[in-house]
């Protein structure tokens, strides 16, 4: 499933980045976004969602939601 469609304030895996834009990947990759490592949404909204990576929280796009795939 996407990150679209998760649970609020549950703890997911990435399982993977479905994007072929190597600068969107790199970004992911950036905010500690990638395969393996957990992801938790905060907040669905209508534009996107608030997701904690690591120590972080980051506000993000329903198109990018729609490319993190977790498990």
């Amino acid at each position: 499933m996407v990150l679209r469609e998760v649970e609020e304030g549950k703890e997911y895996i990435v399982k993977a980045i479905k994007t072929d834009d190597e600068e969107l990947d790199a970004f992911l990759f950036s905010l500690g976004c990638y395969s393996g490592e957990p992801i938790t949404v905060i907040k669905h909204r209508r534009s996107g969602c608030v997701v904690s990576i690591k120590d972080g929280r980051y506000n993000i796009d329903k198109d990018l939601a729609s490319v993190i795939e977790v498990e």
